[in-house]
């Protein structure tokens, strides 16, 4: 009990064999033990076995893991080798290389050197050629003004020693011309004096003489007045005013100056079909504008006062061609001036304004006066700051435009109509929009000109070599 030694076991293994003993199964049962004693024992020699077969599996696997690792540490040694030898035949290489380059330098120093001695030898040359070539201008130079001296001084000495003989011939020169021309004087003077002393003394000649030079003289101011009046009359009847830049309107002057263009310019009298013909326009502005010419022409026709028109809009929309367009379909003649070209004339402009209007009231078909620019000219009185001379000729237009003619039609262009003066806007009676041409009108104007120039070009060619 002290030792903690438990029997129990030991008799319940003795009383199990007694059982076993007494029991009519007890030899069965030691078979059976037996049985499974031999299966433990082959068990265990499995066992052993396959622990034997393991371990000669991991001594294999071993040996395998230390051939692979003597392998892999013979590829780093070799690789490491290959390393070094690549590293010294690349020191090797750079070592040749700055050989070589050192060797190069040394070569291009040479010559470089070389050439340097060189250049100098002929900077030296070329110096020494130089001072000579100066050494030579500078001797030619001092001999030609040795030279020069010489014969200047020989000249000087000729001319003293000529000197005396000179002023002999010219003394006996001026003795000469001096009797002459007193002998000529006393001769003219006693003509004159006995020509005058006889035409005062007879009264009837110097009074026709007087009455001739008074007549000659009163004749030459007459004419020369006369033939300026005459001019600037006919000038004003027959010729155009300054200011208009373009006009279809022909005078006999024209005939004179430019008999072949006056020609060709009734050769192009006929009517247009159309106003807007070579005009691609928006459906809308183009019917609109038809509609002004044929009122227009209507209003010709009956004699009737024209109704004047604004064309607004940008630059290039066609508002001067519709507006030369108008004035042939209405059977028309058209002048064309500008707004800027007023400002410039100063106090003439009221002139010139009135001259364009009386020049207009002439015309015997009838006017079309188409003013471009007009918001240059046409500008607010009240709140612009215009000129003195611009102001009067404003109002030499607005008294000039201030009742319908029956003579010519005012046709204004601007892009800026927002300018005008009040009164100005009171003379137009249509406003008409020309807006840019939109894709429609732009499509529409590259075939019309692509039909007219090179279409009808193509045709006519092809004609021509037929």
């Amino acid at each position: 009990g002290g030792l903690g030694f438990d029997p129990r076991g030991l008799e319940r293994a003795a009383k199990a064999a007694k059982q076993l003993d007494s029991s009519p199964n007890a030899r069965s049962a030691l078979d059976l033990v037996k049985e499974q004693e031999r299966t433990k024992q082959a068990d265990s020699n499995a066992k052993a076995a396959e622990m034997t077969a393991y371990a000669k599996q991991l001594e294999i696997k071993r040996l395998h893991e230390q051939s692979e690792e003597q392998r892999k540490t013979l590829e780093a040694q070799t690789q490491k080798q290959q390393q070094l030898e690549q590293y010294k035949d690349q020191l090797e290489r750079k070592r040749q290389n700055d050989a070589l380059k050192q060797q190069i330098s040394a070569q291009q120093y040479l010559k470089e050197e070389e050439r340097r001695k060189d250049e100098e030898a002929v900077s030296r040359q070329e110096a020494m050629r130089r001072k000579t070539l100066e050494y030579e201008a500078e001797l030619r130079r001092s001999t030609e003004l040795a030279k020069v001296k010489a014969e200047a001084e020989g000249r000087i000495l000729q001319e003293r020693k000529n000197q005396d003989i000179r002023m002999s011939e010219l003394r006996t020169s001026a003795r000469e011309y001096r009797r002459t021309v007193i002998e000529a004087i006393r001769a003219a003077g006693s003509t004159i004096g006995n020509g005058f002393s006889e035409f005062i003394s007879d009264r009837e000649k110097l009074t026709a003489s007087v009455l001739t030079l008074t007549g000659l003289a009163f004749g030459f101011y007459a004419a020369k007045v006369g033939t300026g009046v005459t001019g600037r009359y006919v000038e004003s009847v027959l010729g155009k005013p300054s200011l208009i830049r373009e006009t279809s309107r022909r005078s006999p002057l024209d005939i004179v100056r430019r008999p072949v263009g006056f020609m060709k310019s009734l050769a192009r009298t006929s009517k247009p079909d159309s106003a807007l013909e070579g005009l691609v326009l928006k459906e809308d502005l183009e019917k609109n504008l038809r509609r002004i010419a044929v009122a227009a022409a209507n209003t010709r026709k009956n004699s009737a006062p024209f109704r004047n028109v604004l064309l607004q809009g940008p630059p290039g929309t066609g508002k001067t061609h519709f507006a030369k367009g108008l004035a042939r379909y209405s059977g028309l003649e058209y002048a064309i001036f500008t707004g800027g070209d007023i400002a410039p004339l100063g106090k003439d402009s009221v002139t010139e304004i009135h001259k364009i209007f009386e020049w207009a009231s002439r015309s015997r078909k009838g006017l079309l006066l188409f003013l471009d620019e007009a918001d240059a000219f046409l500008r607010r009185r009240s709140t612009e700051r215009i000129s003195e001379d611009l102001r009067s000729a404003l109002n030499a237009f607005l008294f000039r435009t201030g009742e319908p003619s029956d003579r010519f039609m005012l046709v204004y262009a601007s892009n800026q109509p927002e300018q005008f003066d009040w009164a100005a806007n009171d003379r137009i009676d249509e406003i008409v929009t020309f807006d840019l041409p939109g894709k429609e009108e732009r499509l529409r104007m590259i075939k019309y000109y692509f039909t007219k120039y090179v279409e009808a070009a193509a045709s006519g060619a092809s004609t021509r070599i037929k």
